[in-house]
């Protein structure tokens, strides 16, 4: 059976692409803006400078608006279903593209303003798919192969961005930077995506566990069977019930999960500083200011657009990596470990930053420092995939329950949202102000993330989620957040395997082990 016949009968091959494909929406918007920004079209019809603040402000409200369409969309996904959510999130993505594909053709007047709509809702609907995507792929996973599943569709995350810069690439190579379809075609080509991700929706089965929790148990078996078979299907609708019974009327609001004292006010305080220790990682303004990098470190305009393009193709393949390691090696050595690697490449970027600038002053060919430099940069820019990029989307769906799943994982998209509002906010003016400074910034920061992680985050890998939710339990008791402190630091330590023990709806999540039947 081909690929393709395979792919059209396979419900679960179904979901599992289209999970991916969500994901690589969000990078290709990622990657879409690194040269639009340099764009002398672009830039004139916004009516800015290259180095006005408001280049910034363009990219970074995009993170405002993704902070709104979690909350909107994770409580629409509830309400609705986790399909139609997505659709909705889709379908805003899509019209926020086209506000900006049409900013400023054929008038200048009230460009910027349209382009600053534009960019909000795109953001409305990216944030939508990154809280509810998250949480339909982690209950439609097993215990011991989350991590994979979801580094797995990170990847597709960084071959959006490598999409999105090649095309950009392409375009401005051909076309050069006067030309406004050098910026539009970047833009409009991101139509692909929720365009072919609405071709299949409906194909795809509903979330059982929604539709358990929703009181629609007769919908839910015929989802089930449409994955699973009849047999297996009898099975699982009954340990969803159970599952449902055991929560029903424990409804979690975002008040709680805010209000010091409450159960799930630890696992948010996680959540929001997994996000926030995300962002001060700094990858996020290397992620857009690529070429601008390289130019400080002493490259050309195109040579840095082709370094950068080259950063990118390496970070695609070193992520692989991270599926690989994941859940072997477990989240907090992940982490941890990251940022150690970006903490020095970040310092070393520092020196050679500083030689370059000031190579003649010190007679030292340009190459030999700013060589090296980029060599560094490729290190930490796979040190940031492989620890950081999937790990903080993937705890949220692991340590809360049912009742407050979609609700974390929303949280989880407005931290990530507000934090990189203002790290992208702020790059620009760093780099305008601080030069190759910068980057000794983010060697501190990347130690404070390094630091906090290694005191404060459980590992959640290879635990059911009743297991992961009683590390707080277990914390209240010992009076401490400090995971050493809680039960003698077992939760500093990925567990081994407990196949067949202690099988419950909570334990085997949805479509448990479909990653392992389809690979």
């Amino acid at each position: 059976m081909s690929f393709f016949t395979s792919f059209l009968t396979d419900k679960k091959k179904q979901v599992v692409l289209f999970s991916s494909t969500a994901i690589a929406l969000y990078g290709y918007d990622q990657g879409m803006m690194s040269l639009i920004n340099t764009n002398n079209d672009y830039l004139s019809t916004m009516g800015i400078a290259e180095s006005d603040p408001l280049v910034g402000v363009i990219v970074s409200v995009y993170y405002l608006g993704c902070a709104v369409g979690a909350v909107l969309f994770s409580w629409f996904a509830d309400k609705y279903g986790r399909k139609k959510g997505i659709l909705a999130c889709l379908a805003t993505a899509a019209l926020g593209n086209v506000i900006m594909f049409v900013a400023g053709l054929g008038y200048n007047q009230g460009a910027l303003a349209v382009m600053f709509i534009g960019r909000i809702v795109m953001g409305l609907g990216v944030g939508g798919v990154d809280s509810v995507v998250p949480v339909y792929s982690s209950e439609l996973s097993s215990d011991d192969s989350r991590g994979k599943a979801l580094a797995q569709e990170f990847q597709m995350n960084i071959f959006g961005l490598n999409m999105a810069f090649a095309i950009n690439l392409g375009v401005t190579v051909s076309l050069g930077k006067w030309n406004q379809w050098a910026w539009r075609i970047p833009i409009i080509c991101m139509q692909v995506f929720p365009f072919a991700m609405f071709a299949v929706i409906e194909k795809l089965p509903e979330s059982p566990r929604w539709l358990v929790y929703n009181d629609k148990p007769d919908v839910a078996l015929h989802s089930l069977e449409a994955l699973f078979g009849e047999d297996e299907s009898k099975e699982l609708i009954e340990e969803l019930k159970e599952a449902h019974k055991s929560e029903a009327g424990q409804s979690v609001s975002y008040w709680d999960m805010l209000t010091p004292g409450h159960t799930q006010w630890h696992p948010t305080v996680i959540t929001i500083m997994g996000q926030i220790n995300q962002a001060l990682t700094g990858y996020g303004a290397v992620s857009v200011y690529g070429p601008q990098i390289a130019e400080l470190l002493g490259f050309g305009v195109r040579e840095s657009e082709y370094l950068t393009m080259g950063n990118y193709v390496s970070y695609f393949f070193l992520m692989t990596f991270a599926w690989i390691l994941i859940d072997a090696m477990g989240r907090r050595k992940l982490l941890v470990g990251a940022s150690l690697w970006l903490g020095v490449c970040f310092g070393l970027m520092t020196l050679f930053g500083g030689l370059a600038m000031n190579a003649d002053s010190l007679e030292i060919p340009v190459p030999s420092v700013a060589i090296p430099g980029m060599v560094v940069l490729y290190i930490a820019t796979g040190a940031f995939g492989i620890g950081w990029l999937a790990t903080v989307w993937l705890i949220p769906t692991e340590i809360f329950p049912t009742t407050a799943r979609a609700q974390g994982t929303a949280v989880s998209v407005i931290i990530w949202g507000l934090a990189n509002f203002a790290v992208t906010l702020l790059t620009p003016i760093m780099f305008n102000n601080l030069k190759y400074w910068i980057f000794l910034v983010f060697c501190g920061t990347n130690a404070f993330a390094g630091i906090w992680t290694y005191v404060y985050l459980p590992e959640s890998g290879n635990r059911s989620f009743e297991e992961n939710q009683q590390f707080f339990k277990d914390a209240k008791e010992a009076g401490s957040w400090r995971v050493s402190k809680v039960k003698s630091g077992e939760y500093k330590r990925l567990p081994y395997p407990t196949s067949g023990e202690g099988d419950n709806a909570e334990r085997e999540p949805l479509l448990n082990r479909i990653r392992d039947q389809i690979r």
